[in-house]
């Protein structure tokens, strides 16, 4: 927040002198100034580079058994080799502080629209709460990946002076509080408000409507109903949250095939031409190109991700664990929960693709040397694509990728994309669902969400052509009494593991292995087998009650005259 405030205040000397290109008290309050306060706040998000909160594979993949950082080894864009291994992270981490200040960056944007929101009269602005619940949704969404980050963060809304001394002296930990959940209260306030607000159905493309809203809600209940001690470790589940993050969630599936559903094929997830153009994506970061700026808003988070044969920089490749945590039994079509990364890749890539079933998934997230490349049968991904393949292997995450010939693509030497990131899909909604009601013991409920789940991904082969690899994709559907024995320990195995599968490389993984408590006993597991793999990994270890989240970065405690509290272990 300490440069935040340099944007909000103005130094002494020049109090008295008349900005230029800035508006004026009354000229602000005309609608059509209004608005543009508001796009600003939406316009911060798609800004953003792979540094900050809004592009989570370096936040929520790489620090998770999904996948490595990729690149050109373990030296190129060292910080983030620092944060995949958690040795050593400290508060003054690169990249740390950077991320703190430019989500503060976009929550006083965020607020800026809010003040003024506030104070205009509904007559003259007939938009006014719609707006204002647009921005306040935009504000918990970034505040929601702040408190995963830190847990501990500063709350700031629109009511705090806009003075170096109102916001050094908000603490990011009130000490008279036994614990997170008062943060996690503010936000929360902000989605109900927003949902208060919000039409179902927004004229414009891209504006945050009702459902996205609901979704949010459900999420932050979720998070919270995993209530952690100071050591960061989950100590009790608290029914009443999973009760009401369940009356959303439910709010919103009673809608199902009127305002959201499924797509029919997996892939239409990560195509751009279905940007705003399916009911399974209630909420997305629009990204453009040819909108009148020079280099237009493209996604600059994934500028590293494209594999080394089709631009730069081959960041982001999938792990070994979970490409084993593809494969399925070949009877059943289930997955091998307990052996699925007993068997190698290495030294026998053919052998591997025929002597295994591979769940369809596997084929829209993986870009596998053999097989086409995002769908294009006439381009067959090869071992090009691999920058150090020694280091990182020859696997790519596919999902953020688009066909090299794709119109959308911006390339001065980075790679470029303007197709949009599904920030919450209705896959996940139904995944949240099952998870509320296996926690509240009607595990059988959850059976047939699931399974809905997995028939959509049996469906989404149509895309998936072979090219000179052939690949054996099986799944299959859970049987109580037949295939398996469906209690509520069998049931949270199976939905953990669906959420890996249905939101691989999305940037969720970490995150979830945060809310259910199993961070720790995973991620060791990970390194324990991998850096049999990759010897860089052998550095690799995660200490539990540290490693859960990030240290508040040293330049703000500083900032904050003593105001900050650190994380444990930092």
């Amino acid at each position: 927040m300490a440069i935040l405030t340099t944007i909000l205040i103005s130094c002494g000397n020049f109090l008295d002198v008349n900005p230029k290109n800035v508006l004026s008290e009354n000229e602000a309050f005309k609608p059509e100034n209004l608005e543009e306060f508001v796009t600003a706040a939406y316009a911060y998000l798609p800004s953003q580079y792979f540094a900050t909160t809004q592009n989570t594979w370096v936040h929520g993949s790489i620090r998770s058994d999904d996948a490595y950082k990729g690149g050109d080894g373990i030296t190129d864009q060292s910080q983030m080799y620092e944060l995949e291994l958690f040795v050593p992270v400290t508060p003054n981490l690169l990249w740390n502080d950077g991320l703190w200040f430019e989500g503060y960056c976009a929550i006083s944007r965020c607020n800026t629209a809010l003040r003024l929101l506030n104070d205009v009269d509904v007559t003259t602005f007939p938009k006014k709460e719609e707006r204002i619940g647009e921005m306040r949704f935009l504000r918990g969404y970034i505040y929601t990946n702040l408190k995963l980050y830190w847990k501990y963060i500063p709350y700031a809304d629109e009511n705090v002076p806009a003075t170096s001394e109102a916001y050094e002296a908000i603490p990011n930990r009130d000490k008279s509080k036994p614990n997170d959940l008062y943060i996690w209260e503010k936000i929360l306030e902000d989605f109900k408000a927003a949902e208060t607000k919000l039409p179902e159905i927004q004229e414009d493309k891209g504006r945050i409507n009702k459902m996205a809203a609901k979704a949010m809600v459900a999420k932050v209940l979720l998070f919270m109903a995993y209530e952690q001690n100071d050591e960061n470790q989950v100590v009790n589940i608290n029914k009443n949250r999973i009760e009401e993050a369940l009356k959303y969630i439910n709010q919103i599936t009673e809608r199902e095939g009127d305002l959201v559903g499924l797509c029919a094929d997996f892939a239409e997830n990560f195509l751009p031409d279905f940007d705003n153009n399916t009911k399974e994506s209630l909420y997305e970061t629009q990204y453009s190109i040819d909108d009148g700026s020079n280099a237009g808003k493209t996604n600059r988070g994934n500028e590293l991700n494209a594999p080394w044969s089709v631009g730069c920089c081959d960041f982001h490749k999938v792990s070994f664990n979970l490409m084993n945590a593809f494969r399925t039994d070949q009877k059943t079509g289930l997955p091998l929960f307990d052996t699925f990364n007993d068997v190698e890749l290495k030294g026998r890539y053919k052998s591997y693709f025929s002597e295994n079933t591979f769940d369809p998934r596997m084929g829209h997230t993986v870009a596998v040397p053999g097989l086409p490349y995002k769908y294009k049968t006439d381009l067959i991904f090869d071992s090009t694509g691999a920058r150090t393949p020694i280091v990182y292997g020859y696997l790519h995450s596919m999902k953020e990728q688009v066909d090299p010939d794709c119109s959308c693509i911006y390339k001065p030497f980075f790679t470029y994309n303007s197709m949009n990131a599904k920030n919450i899909r209705y896959a996940e909604v139904l995944l949240w669902k099952a998870e509320c009601l296996i926690q509240l013991d009607r595990e059988k409920e959850a059976l047939p969400i699931i399974n809905k789940i997995r028939q959509r991904a049996a469906n989404s082969t149509g895309r998936l052509k072979n090219g000179r690899l052939t690949v054996n994709y099986k799944i299959g559907l859970y049987e109580d009494g037949v295939n398996c024995d469906w209690t509520k320990e069998f049931a949270m195995k199976a939905l953990q593991w669906e959420n890996r599968m249905e939101t691989a490389c999305e940037g969720r993984r970490f995150f979830d292995l945060q809310r259910w408590g199993i961070l720790e006993p995973t991620l060791n597991a990970y390194f324990a087998k991998e850096s049999r793999r990759y010897s860089w990994l052998q550095k690799g270890h995660f200490t539990k009650g540290r490693d859960e989240y990030r240290p508040i970065p040293q330049p703000q405690i500083n900032w904050a005259k003593g105001n900050y509290t650190q994380n444990p272990g930092y």
